[in-house]
């Protein structure tokens, strides 16, 4: 029987490089043996690397690489591909050097993926307020890769899911303020959102046949319309569509009585309405190791569920788990095939 074909590397981002996405990624690296970590790269300026490592009292070979030749140096060293923007950023003092390298780096992990040269795309925390002092115009992450994704001038709509072991969430309406989400909120955003979250959780979880909590929008999903009719006419209208897609999905939920432990294991992914109302019981479920998940992109895309942590960068404190994680989940999709669906 012939030996499964090894994965490309993964190609991680710099992130901000003044937060703690050099720290983690360094830690990631250092426990790569003992974890088992798949081979990965890292898109920056080594000469920064080198430093931060020294700030942290860390000595680490660090090697210059193509992306053909990482996995076979990542045993030995530290990956690590230029893009040939310097960094001059201190830890946890982001300056003009932090907006030209972050984004570079994310164009490079693009274009590598989308060449066959990485697996998957890993991106480390930015810090979105610097991003927008130097004239970048997405709300976030998701935003800007959609773009990168784009062809043909067709715009892509990917979606946020938010997963772990204990817990998946997707955010129908992510980062806006409650007001303007309950305004965006339609039947037709519900119904795209699902769609692709169960196409995806098909393509590279391996679930044949995924089950999609759909909670409400008010509390206890309306109470039959008292408190609130959206649930009644836009939420049960958009579930009724997916089920006559063949997709199994259930609801308005009370979304307080969604996330405890039984309930959890009626389904595979929950769609909530607003941001708060997905990431609450994840974050309380699983803080250190939830992994952010782009879906409806046309390459694998994960990352830390957490941000630059300016106030720890540089002091050895910052926990590596959610990269961890985010490395790990990212080499399980793109090894899991789609299944056969009957």
């Amino acid at each position: 029987m012939a030996k499964p074909l090894a994965l490309a590397p993964l190609a991680l981002t710099l992130g901000e490089p003044a937060g703690i996405g050099p720290d983690i990624t360094i830690a990631a690296w250092l426990r790569r043996k003992e974890l088992k970590l798949p081979p990965f790269y890292l898109i920056g300026d080594r000469a920064f690397l080198s430093e931060r490592a020294k700030t942290l009292g860390l000595t680490i070979p660090l090697v210059d690489t193509a992306p053909e030749e990482a996995a076979q140096a990542f045993a030995t060293a530290l990956p690590v591909q230029a893009t040939g923007h310097t960094v001059t950023a201190k830890p946890g003092q982001p300056d003009d050097s932090s907006a030209p390298a972050a984004l570079a780096s994310i164009r490079q992990a693009v274009a590598d993926v989308r060449a066959g040269r990485a697996s998957a795309v890993v991106t480390n925390p930015i810090a979105k307020t610097v991003l927008y002092r130097a004239g970048f115009k997405h709300p976030g992450h998701t935003e800007y890769l959609a773009e990168l994704a784009a062809s043909g001038g067709r715009l892509l709509q990917p979606v946020m899911m938010l997963w772990s072991p204990l817990l998946a969430v997707v955010p129908v309406t992510i980062h806006v303020s409650l007001r303007e989400a309950i305004d965006q909120l339609s039947t037709e955003l519900i119904v795209a959102t699902g769609r692709i979250v169960a196409a995806e959780l098909r393509r590279h979880f391996g679930l044949a046949h995924p089950r999609l909590a759909v909670t409400g929008l008010n509390p206890h999903a309306g109470e039959d319309g008292t408190l609130g009719t959206e649930d009644k006419t836009m939420i049960t209208a958009a579930i009724d569509r997916l089920r006559g897609d063949g997709i199994d999905a259930r609801g308005p939920l009370p979304a307080d009585t969604t996330f405890h432990e039984a309930a959890r294991k009626t389904y595979d992914c929950a769609l909530c309405m607003y941001h708060d109302q997905a990431l609450i019981p994840i974050k309380t479920l699983a803080f250190d190791d939830a992994v952010n998940v782009t879906l409806g992109l046309p390459f694998i895309r994960t990352s830390p569920d957490h941000g630059t942590a300016f106030d720890i960068a540089g002091s050895g404190r910052a926990n590596p788990a959610s990269l961890i994680a985010a490395l790990r989940l990212a080499e399980r999709m793109a090894k899991t095939p789609a299944p056969a669906v009957a």
